[in-house]
């Protein structure tokens, strides 16, 4: 961060501050943290009470390693720290990065601010983003999707006097969200990338949802630039926010920096012919897998160019990016319980939108093989999509319709045994795949235990078996890549008796 004293940051909150020694005010804070683990010399913890964990707990263990000081709600009496008592932490944690910001511009060498939003792709852009300017110039970019009121701060706070660039991600599931955010950390430029009906039951329309990812555009000043989606509808009319103010990207007519002859190998990897405004078309290799993350590497494209990037190194730097954020379709193989497959990990969320992409990258895996012989054996794990509103249950059947008409050749949705919504909805799963002609092997599961024994089972029973994990964060998908990533043991099963067992078969 741009270093401030203790006491420079207790004005900055308009804190009360409670120090035991005069001196302590004068401390510097080197870095903000909200995890009194990485609370080391010189870090301000930020205490936040959440809704299983309260950080208030944590504050005299951050003073005996050694903090500069806590911001807290209340005082915490026994610990040996400065402590900066506010209203609200989270608040004051955004003033803090609104004036580190605030003395990163006036430092007056080049410091440049890309905001992005939208439906689905934010952190897959960020990340490449990152990539691409960090090729450049040092640059600050969040850990994975850092993109709310605590998140978002947490990262303008890495911000010191030699970083050039920061990419922000913002996300929002209510209106006005975004130009919160916006207010600590305005963008000098705005990228959106999609309006689509993520957390449409938070905000009751797609309309409202177009109202919160243009507010990122409406927080421009006067010299700022949007880059915006121009194949969707619902993000074209966002330029009049800004006067026209626009560098437009796309597979369409209406795009300036544009992607064509989009071709898919076996293992789901694009190459594309990128067009930037003023230079040569040249082809692209992603090294990252997905036909959807064309549109995003196009988004991330567009601002490096502007930014002062050449064609050249665009395509050198997409070509090498084979990483991104975890649990985007990471592609690994496993050998687990005598069978080997592969498995794509996108199981950090799921919308319609995301999921199709998903089962579109799925039904495009051909691996290594040429072979027709050789076709995998294609094994969708879904979860439920959340936060969809009125029409939930047919948009679940929706997404099982379309499985099946891809050609998928099993369908496993992950319901919950003690969550009778998230089992009704991957009930709606499966439904919606029992409806098609010549429907695939569909089953539905209530927990991830049985769905890690049953892609065993099928994939010992296919070989060359590629398995997909995508659906929301409370579905637990997530939680069985990282059990399939670290091949933790299988789970036990029930002997005759009813008792839990180990994969031996002895009683627990």
């Amino acid at each position: 961060m741009m270093v401030m004293t203790v006491e420079e940051a207790a004005l900055t909150v308009d804190g009360r501050l409670r120090v035991r020694d005069a001196d302590q005010a004068g401390n510097p804070i080197g870095s903000v943290v909200t995890d009194s683990r990485q609370a080391g010399k010189g870090a301000l913890f930020v205490a936040i009470a959440g809704e299983h964990v309260d950080g208030h707990d944590f504050v005299a263990k951050a003073g005996q390693t050694g903090a500069a000081a806590a911001l807290v709600d209340h005082e915490i009496a026994d610990a040996d720290v400065p402590q900066i008592i506010v209203d609200d932490t989270v608040k004051a944690l955004g003033l803090l990065a609104k004036a580190s910001i605030e003395r990163r511009r006036a430092a007056g060498t080049p410091f440049t601010v890309i905001g992005i939003t939208g439906s689905v792709g934010k952190t897959t852009t960020k990340d490449l983003l990152k990539a691409l300017l960090s090729s450049q110039a040092p640059t600050v970019a969040p850990v994975g999707s850092f993109n709310n009121d605590i998140g978002m701060p947490i990262t303008a706070l890495q911000v010191d006097e030699h970083t050039r660039y920061l990419v922000s991600e913002m996300g929002a599931n209510h209106l006005g969200e975004i130009a919160y955010l916006t207010s600590l950390v305005r963008p000098d430029i705005a990228v959106v990338l999609k309006v689509g009906v993520a957390h449409l039951g938070e905000f009751g329309s797609v309309e409202n949802i177009q109202k919160a990812k243009s507010e990122i555009v409406r927080a421009l000043d006067a010299n700022g630039l949007a880059v915006l989606n121009a194949d969707d509808d619902h993000v074209t009319p966002m330029a009049r926010i800004v006067d026209d103010r626009v560098l437009w990207f796309g597979m369409g007519d209406g795009a300036e920096s544009k992607a064509s002859d989009v071709r898919m190998n076996g293992l789901d990897r694009a190459t594309f012919t990128l067009a930037l405004p003023g230079q040569d078309p040249i082809e692209v290799n992603l090294a990252i897998p997905g036909r959807h993350n064309v549109m995003n590497a196009l988004a991330a494209a567009t601002v490096a160019w502007h930014l002062g990037m050449s064609a050249t190194d665009i395509a050198g730097v997409l070509a090498r990016q084979s990483t991104i954020s975890p649990h985007r379709m990471a592609v690994s193989t496993l050998s687990r319980g005598g069978a080997d497959f592969t498995v794509i990990d996108d199981s950090f969320n799921a919308n319609p939108d995301s999921m199709k992409a998903g089962l579109d990258g799925l039904h495009g895996w051909t691996g290594d093989s040429a072979d027709a012989g050789d076709r995998p054996y294609r094994v969708a794990v879904l979860g439920s999509m959340l936060e969809l509103g009125g029409d939930e249950a047919g948009l679940h059947r929706g997404i099982g319709a379309y499985a099946a008409e891809l050609g998928i050749d099993a369908v496993i949705a992950v319901g919950s045994d003690h969550d009778r919504n998230l089992d009704s909805l991957a009930a709606d799963i499966i439904d919606g795949v029992k409806s098609a002609d010549n429907a695939p092997f569909a089953e539905l599961v209530h927990n991830v235990d049985d769905a890690d024994r049953t892609v065993i089972d099928l994939a010992a029973r296919h070989p060359h078996a590629v398995v997909l994990l995508k659906g929301s964060h409370a579905s637990g998908l997530s939680a069985l890549a990282t059990r399939w990533e670290r091949n933790d043991d299988l789970p036990s099963k029930r002997n005759a008796d009813g008792h839990e067992t180990t994969k031996n078969g002895e009683a627990l």
